[in-house]
């Protein structure tokens, strides 16, 4: 004997672009943090840090800014993709994505463990690209119904002089 049980569909609210990107941009930087730490564990890694060398670098002042500096940007793209203007924010969030891929292929090159960088890289290029998508896919307001035609914006238009 079977009882049927009646069935409910799981409220799905739609999810505002805005959080999609500042959920995709904290995604990338765990994910590019992470793989930088257990790039740690890889042998020798940490003996050529003490020694003052970072795969093919030297251990500087410069080096660890720049290093800070790449891993600032998609902090504060989280920030900035909750709280720019709409326009501004699908700006940078386009601009910075696209220039964070060659940035991201890059890292592969010093990795020695292709399976372990490669993987990751793949993993934060797919992040990449779903923020572009949802950036370039942003929703758009209708145009008012009233702008929509020559003749009723000159309407608009003779009403304001008047």
């Amino acid at each position: 004997m079977s009882t049927s049980q009646p069935t409910t569909t799981l409220e799905d609210p739609r999810i505002p672009v805005r959080a999609k990107l500042a959920a995709a941009w904290t995604s990338f930087m765990f994910l590019y943090a992470y793989v930088d730490i257990l790039g740690f564990f890889t042998p020798g890694i940490v003996k050529d840090i003490l020694a003052g060398r970072v795969y093919e670098f030297d251990l500087s002042q410069t080096f660890s800014t720049t290093a800070l500096t790449l891993m600032a940007v998609p902090i504060f793209m989280v920030v900035l993709s909750m709280t720019l203007p709409a326009r501004a924010s699908r700006i940078a969030n386009l601009v910075v994505a696209a220039l964070y891929v060659p940035v991201t292929v890059f890292n592969v090159a010093g990795g020695f463990w292709l399976y372990f960088y490669g993987l990751g890289v793949v993993l934060e290029l797919i992040v990449l690209a779903l923020i572009l998508r949802y950036a370039w896919t942003w929703p758009r307001t209708a145009r008012s119904a009233s702008l929509a035609t020559g003749a009723d914006r000159e309407g608009v238009r003779a009403r304001q002089r008047a």
